[in-house]
C-alpha cells in the first residue's frame, strides 16, 4: 500500500516521487521516462545530454574550434541537439504516464540559450524545468514563455526569499514546486554557504519548515517542497508528509535511481555503489565552479587533496617573513617565500613533484612535469562549459575570461564527467554521489548485487519501505 498520496505537479496528479536530474549523460531519456511511466516525475538531464545517430551511436561531443570562444559554440550545439533527442526519448519511454521534467543548471554555459531552443525544439514533450547551481531569477520567465512549470532547486529559505522578491512574484501560478536540496546531503554541486561548516550537518526540517512559511506568507501554502538529499526509505520521513508546518511534501531520489537496470551509468560505477561505507562520500571544494560538491573519494580526488596539500604562499618581493628567494619556472626567476615552506618545497621536488604552479591566491603548488603538461593542455582545451571558470579562467561574458588567472588546483569539470558517464575508470574520474550511497551495501533489497529495474524500485519506494 502507497504510504503517499497523488499531488498536483505540472498539471497532473502523480505520486509525490521525483527522480533527481543528474548531468553529463547520467538521468538521460531511458531512465526519466521509465520513472514517469510509474506515475511520478521523471527528470533527464539537459546538461550536454547524449545524442544518437541513425544507426542507435551515439554522437561522441568532439571539438574542432580553434578558439575558446568557438568550441563553446559547438557545446552549445551539442547540448541542444542532445536534450531535444533525450526529451523525445522520455516522452515516448513515459507513454503518457507521470510527468517528465528537464534538469539544468543555471550556471551551465549559455543556460538561458539552452532552455530555449530545447524548448522550441521539443514542444509539449516537457512538462517542467527544473534548475538549481546558482541563482536563476529568469527561470520563472523563461517558463512562462512555453507555459510550462518550474521548479528552483534552493538551499535555504533565503534564496528562494531573494529569487521570489525580484523575479517569482510575477508568474506565481506556474510554480509547480521548491526544491529543497540539502547542502550537506544531496550529490552534486551543493549550496552552502560561506558561513555553513560543511563537517556539521545542521537538521532539514527547522530549515524546510522556515521555507513553508516563507511561502505561506506569499500565498504559496498549496505549492508543494520538495525534498531532496538524504532520502532513501520514506517510512523514514512518514512524520513530514502530514505535518502542517511542511506539508504538501515530495521526495526526490537522486542516488537510488543510478543503480537500475534503466540507468545508463557503467557496470563498473554501479557495482562500485554496492561497495561504499559511510564517509566514502565526502564534500569538497575542488569544482571549478566554486561551489562545494559531494563526490566518493577515490584516486581522482585523492590526487586533488595532494595537490592542494603541496602548496605555500609566495609573494613577488621580500616582504616580512617571505624573505627567502625561490627560483621558479624554466627561467628561474625568484619569488619569495618563507624558510620553512622553501624547506617543504624542496622535499616535494626531491620526491618527484618538481614543477610549480602560480595560482590566483598567490601561492605556488607543485606537481610532477606529466601533470603540469595535463593540466595546461586541459586549460588550453576548454570548450566554455560554464558561466564562470576558476580552472581555465573562461567566462561567457563578452571578454571570454574572468580576469583571473587560470587556477591549476582544480580540474576541467566537462572532461571528467563526459569520461565517466561513457564507460571510464570510476576511480580515475570524478564520480558524484549522495552521502548515503554507503545504504546501497547495507540494505537487504541490493542483497547479492541485485540491481532492479526502476519499476521495481519505484514500487517499493512506494510502499514506505
Amino acid at each position: 500500500m502507497a504510504v503517499v498520496r497523488p499531488v498536483l505537479f505540472s498539471g497532473r496528479e502523480v505520486f509525490p516521487l521525483i527522480e533527481g536530474g543528474k548531468g553529463i549523460a547520467i538521468s538521460n531519456g531511458e531512465s526519466s521516462g521509465a520513472w514517469a511511466a510509474c506515475g511520478g516525475v521523471g527528470t533527464f538531464s539537459g546538461v550536454n545530454a547524449d545524442s544518437f545517430r541513425e544507426d542507435g551511436s551515439a554522437i561522441i561531443q568532439n571539438y574542432y574550434g580553434k578558439t575558446r570562444r568557438e568550441r563553446h559554440e559547438e557545446l552549445l550545439a551539442h547540448a541542444i541537439r542532445g536534450a531535444i533527442h533525450q526529451a523525445r526519448i522520455a516522452y515516448d519511454s513515459a507513454g503518457g504516464q507521470g510527468r517528465i521534467h528537464m534538469n539544468v543548471l543555471w550556471e551551465m554555459a549559455g543556460a538561458e540559450r539552452v532552455l530555449n531552443a530545447v524548448m522550441e525544439g521539443a514542444k509539449g514533450l516537457i512538462h517542467g524545468i527544473t534548475c538549481g547551481a546558482g541563482m536563476p531569477y529568469r527561470l520563472a520567465e523563461l517558463a512562462a514563455r512555453f507555459g510550462v512549470h518550474y521548479y528552483p532547486i534552493i538551499s535555504s529559505a533565503r534564496a528562494f526569499r531573494a529569487l521570489w522578491k525580484r523575479a517569482y512574484r510575477k508568474f506565481p501560478n506556474l510554480l509547480g514546486g521548491v526544491v529543497y536540496e540539502d547542502p550537506w546531503r544531496a550529490g552534486g554541486h551543493n549550496g552552502l554557504s560561506n558561513v555553513e561548516d560543511p563537517n556539521r550537518p545542521e537538521d532539514p526540517r527547522p530549515r524546510v519548515v522556515q521555507l513553508r512559511q516563507q511561502m505561506t506568507e506569499v500565498g504559496l501554502a498549496h505549492v508543494p517542497i520538495i525534498m531532496a538529499g538524504g532520502v532513501w526509505w520514506l517510512d523514514e520521513w512518514s512524520h513530514w508528509i502530514e505535518d502542517p508546518d511542511i506539508a504538501p511534501v515530495a521526495f526526490q531520489f537522486g542516488t537510488r535511481p543510478l543503480l537500475t537496470q534503466e540507468s545508463p551509468i557503467s557496470e563498473e560505477w554501479k557495482r562500485k555503489l554496492l561497495t561504499l561505507r559511510e564517509g566514502d562520500v565526502f564534500l569538497n571544494r575542488f569544482s571549478p565552479t566554486g561551489f562545494y560538491s559531494s563526490a566518493v573519494r577515490n584516486a581522482f580526488l585523492d590526487e586533488l587533496q595532494e595537490r592542494a596539500e603541496h602548496q605555500i604562499a609566495f609573494s613577488t618581493e621580500p616582504v616580512g617573513g617571505h624573505d627567502v628567494a625561490f627560483p621558479v619556472g624554466p627561467r628561474g626567476r625568484p619569488v619569495y617565500v618563507a624558510d620553512d615552506d622553501r624547506q617543504r618545497a624542496e622535499g616535494w621536488i626531491g620526491a618527484g613533484y618538481s614543477e610549480a604552479m602560480r595560482t590566483p591566491d598567490s601561492t605556488l603548488v607543485f606537481v610532477t612535469p606529466e601533470r603540469r603538461r595535463q593540466i595546461l593542455t586541459d586549460q588550453i582545451e576548454c570548450m566554455g562549459c560554464l558561466s564562470a571558470c576558476q580552472f581555465s579562467n573562461w567566462s561567457q561574458n563578452e571578454a571570454g575570461t574572468t580576469g583571473r588567472k587560470a587556477d591549476p588546483r582544480s580540474f576541467c569539470i566537462q572532461k571528467t564527467l563526459q569520461q565517466i558517464s561513457h564507460g571510464g575508470s570510476v576511480e580515475e574520474q570524478l564520480m558524484f554521489s549522495g552521502h548515503n550511497a554507503y545504504r546501497f551495501r547495507l540494505d537487504p533489497f541490493y542483497a547479492d548485487g541485485f540491481i532492479p529495474t526502476v519499476k521495481q524500485l519505484f514500487e517499493r519506494i512506494l510502499t514506505g519501505r
